[in-house]
């Protein structure tokens, strides 16, 4: 790595890094990063005394300093670096996808994890929901764990008898180099619309760092490139990629591409379409619902043809598979209308759901949302205009409001939503709205919870507490009942 700079004890021997200071231990090289509210140079007194070899940094060894001491210009590149080196690039030893772009990548990652698993074989995955290692799944720390993390992972996955891994790529993972010298069999690009500009600012920056995932600034360039055509990054990147001598597979719904979807129909039970390919045509039907829900399947069986499975196996998987908690899940109740839980927390996100919603709901829509404290504020006015613009009524809450005072949550959304004409009431108390939303629903409607899908917490000031939209609703929909 260049600019980096080796002092003190330069013969020790390294087993593990990590950037967690309750890792430390004999072996352990600690990566010291400075963050925006917490100095991990603090820590390295402790680490040593755990005996831990050495340590990363950014800055000068210490004169009293024993052990190793790794100077480095970018302590989360080197870190990532490292990490791969100390497992021994488990990367090279898996079929290994990435996903990336706004909205999808979720479902995406159930979708291709489902393949070879119908093939028989273990799989790996990391993710939004949790992180999934054969047989065993443990709850998710963040989308895209640390470098550090995600090589032990990957490194775990070999050793239990895995050829495939799938992970969610997030923008700001790829910033802070977590995927880094990580070698990617296939890249999946799946859209960009506006979200995190908070952390972003621009559009421009925003697509600049999910480009990492292709243009080789990872370390290496994926052997296959998965995109998006209907989206107009999507067709950019193509072109780029393709100028470059690189293997792109097209797939669209609109577009002509590689692989295409046509005559979508959709109902509460699942979507069927006519699905081409290279490797054969397929009327298929999906236990999933909803035109985004298209674009994930067939960026899915672009993926599996990428990976070398056969189209029987991958239409068998994608057949089956329901995809990934809180994205358009149904609360089932016997009552004669629908309630919908989904995830959907930006703009896009929830006009494409609200769009699904429309497309398989004879009665009113019914919309409970909210939005995030102590985060991108420029996208709560288009949030509520979203919401009104395709709902019949809208209830708008709490989110995640954090130190955020919730009513001014509310009334920045507010704002979207007066554009539309459309009915709403405001109740800042989450539950409160979910059980008036379900009070008001009439047989043919369909409420749509939105914002947290498959979060089972909710984050008041700094404190967090247990919430799960769909338990409330279920409650909500007991209480109803009794009352009915």
């Amino acid at each position: 790595m260049t600019g980096a700079r080796l002092t003190g004890d330069v013969n020790v021997i390294v087993s593990n890094v990590t950037h967690d200071s309750r890792q430390a231990g004999p072996g352990v090289l600690f990566v010291a990063i400075r963050g925006a509210l917490l100095d991990a140079h603090k820590f390295i007194p402790q680490v040593m005394a755990a005996g831990s070899v050495g340590v990363i940094s950014d800055l000068e060894r210490a004169q009293d300093f024993q052990g190793g001491w790794l100077q480095v210009e970018n302590v989360r590149r080197a870190m990532a670096l490292a990490a791969a080196e100390v497992q021994h690039h488990p990367s090279r030893e898996l079929q290994l996808v990435g996903i990336t772009g706004t909205n999808g990548k979720t479902t995406t990652a159930y979708l291709i994890a489902s393949i070879p698993e119908a093939a028989g074989e273990p799989v790996a995955m990391t993710g939004t929901v949790e992180y999934r290692i054969g047989k065993e799944r443990r709850p998710a720390e963040r989308t895209t764990p640390e470098a550090t993390d995600m090589n032990r992972l990957l490194r775990q996955a070999v050793d239990v008898g895995c050829r495939t891994a799938v992970m969610e790529c997030s923008s700001q993972a790829m910033d802070f180099h977590r995927c880094d010298a990580l070698e990617y069999a296939v890249a999946v690009f799946s859209n960009l619309t506006r979200d995190h500009l908070d952390y972003h600012i621009t559009m421009e920056n925003y697509w600049y760092a999910k480009r990492r995932l292709f243009d080789g600034r990872l370390g290496s360039k994926p052997k296959t490139s998965v995109i998006n055509i209907d989206n107009s990054y999507g067709v950019e990147l193509a072109n780029d990629l393709e100028r470059d001598g690189l293997k792109v597979i097209r797939y669209a719904v609109d577009a002509e591409a590689d692989i295409t979807a046509r005559n979508p129909e959709f109902s509460l039970d699942g979507m069927r379409f006519d699905l081409h390919t290279p490797a054969g045509d397929r009327e298929f039907f999906s236990p999933l619902v909803g035109p985004p829900h298209v674009y994930n399947t067939v960026a899915a069986v672009a993926s599996g043809l990428a990976l070398g499975y056969d189209l029987d196996v991958i239409t068998r998987a994608l057949e089956q598979c329901t995809g990934a908690p809180g994205r358009f899940e149904r609360v089932v109740h016997s009552g004669d209308f629908a309630v919908v839980v989904d995830y959907a927390h930006s703009d896009d996100a929830l006009l494409n759901v609200l769009k699904t919603a429309r497309e398989v709901t004879k009665g009113r829509i019914i919309t409970v949302f909210g939005c995030g404290g102590d985060r991108d504020s420029s996208k709560r006015a288009p949030m509520g205009e979203a919401a009104g613009s395709l709902s019949d009524v809208v209830i708008l809450t709490s989110d995640n409001p954090r130190t955020e005072d919730p009513q001014q949550i509310l009334a920045d959304a507010e704002l979207g939503i007066q554009k539309t004409g459309k009915p709403y009431r405001k109740i800042a108390d989450r539950r409160e709205a979910i059980y008036e939303s379900i009070a008001q629903a009439r047989s043919q409607d369909l409420v749509l919870i939105a914002g947290k899908g498959h979060e089972d917490y909710q984050i008041i000031g700094r404190e967090v507490f247990h919430f799960d939209d769909k338990e409330v609703a279920r409650e909500a929909l007991k209480c109803q009942n009794r009352e009915r």
